[in-house]
């Protein structure tokens, strides 16, 4: 239910996704695949999500399964309307970036959206920038600082708050929530707060490792489907070296890639102690995979992969974008040095 066709389709379109399919990832379980039993999941873990984690960038799903699984679910395990986010009623994002920060999971002493308590309800002050699919409606988990420190509330979000950003992925909207003394509900106060965004940190992260091992293996299909078929003084093109170490190198690394992304999902499900340096490394190698084998496929393309009309460049700017997420390959790698080297 997400051909190419479909995809450009709605990502040409105002909403950016289909509200009707949400329902059916719900009705299949997908939503609360990690979430225990008695909270109403499935109660198996990250490995079963990072199948389908893998597969929705393979199809360039545009919808809010990142942002509700990869990244809001964390915080709503012990919440109440849990069950209305597993039944598919309300989609959830996660909100922690500002227009000066932070910029980062890490960066926690900049949260400058405000929460204040006035008899007995808590409001919330200040700009939340770059939230994915907010535009859906549904939950948004967001971080503010209290006087206590920081810590993570529920918003339900309406179309007063959120105004659209423009952005170079259409299949993955971005927007900005402005609330100005918005009503909200503690979700994680400040002493566990930390730990939690620690957990949707390394969630998000794997999760789009994975997505990003889904678009280059797409990505080295399409390069494949056309060296073979494409021909040139009556041959196809991948005979010639200049096409075939192309698609060979797109292959190596996107090898390379869903190996430590398996890794980085496996650490994040067992909570080993070495899941910070697997999802860096993941995210490093599988990011820059995908943008170098959405690149090499339209060289391969020649002509009608620069095309507005071919699917190639929605993969494209879907992998920039997970590229640049919490920082690109060299940020990521100053991570892995720090761990090794300390």
């Amino acid at each position: 239910k997400s051909s190419p066709e479909r995809v450009a389709e709605l990502a040409q379109s105002d909403v950016g996704w289909d509200p009707e399919l949400w329902p059916q990832v719900a009705e299949l379980g997908w939503i609360g695949l990690s979430v225990p039993e008695d909270k109403g999941g499935a109660g198996f873990g990250f490995l079963e999500e990072a199948v389908l984690f893998e597969e929705m960038g393979y199809a360039l799903y545009p919808g809010p399964y990142f942002a509700t699984v990869g990244l809001a679910l964390p915080a709503l395990v012990d919440d109440d309307n849990l069950p209305r986010v597993l039944g598919g009623d309300a989609p959830a994002t996660f909100a922690y970036a500002e227009p000066s920060g932070p910029s980062s999971f890490y960066d926690l002493e900049n949260v400058g959206t405000k929460a204040e308590k006035t008899n007995g309800s808590w409001r919330l002050s200040g700009e939340k920038h770059l939230v994915p699919d907010a535009q859906v409606g549904g939950y948004a988990v967001v971080v503010a600082r209290t006087p206590d420190g920081v810590a993570l509330f529920l918003v339900d979000v309406t179309d007063g708050i959120v105004s659209p950003a423009v952005t170079v992925d259409t299949t993955r909207r971005l927007a900005r929530l402005s609330l100005d003394g918005v009503e909200a509900q503690l979700l994680v106060d400040e002493t566990n707060s930390s730990e939690v965004l620690e957990k949707i940190r390394l969630r998000g992260l794997a999760s789009l490792s994975l997505e990003a091992v889904g678009i280059a293996q797409r990505a080295l299909e399409l390069a494949i489907g056309h060296s073979t078929e494409r021909k040139q003084f009556d041959k196809p093109i991948g005979a010639y070296q200049a096409v075939s170490h192309q698609v060979s190198n797109i292959y190596m690394e996107t090898e390379l890639a869903r190996s430590l992304a398996y890794w980085a999902a496996w650490c994040v499900a067992e909570g080993d102690e070495q899941a910070s340096v697997a999802v860096a490394a993941a995210k490093s190698a599988a990011a820059e995979a995908a943008v170098a084998a959405c690149e090499r496929s339209i060289q391969v393309h020649g002509g009608i992969g620069f095309t507005w009309e071919h699917v190639l460049h929605r993969f494209y700017k879907r992998a920039q974008w997970i590229d640049s997420f919490e920082g690109f390959g060299s940020t990521q790698r100053k991570t892995i040095a720090a761990r090794l080297l300390d």
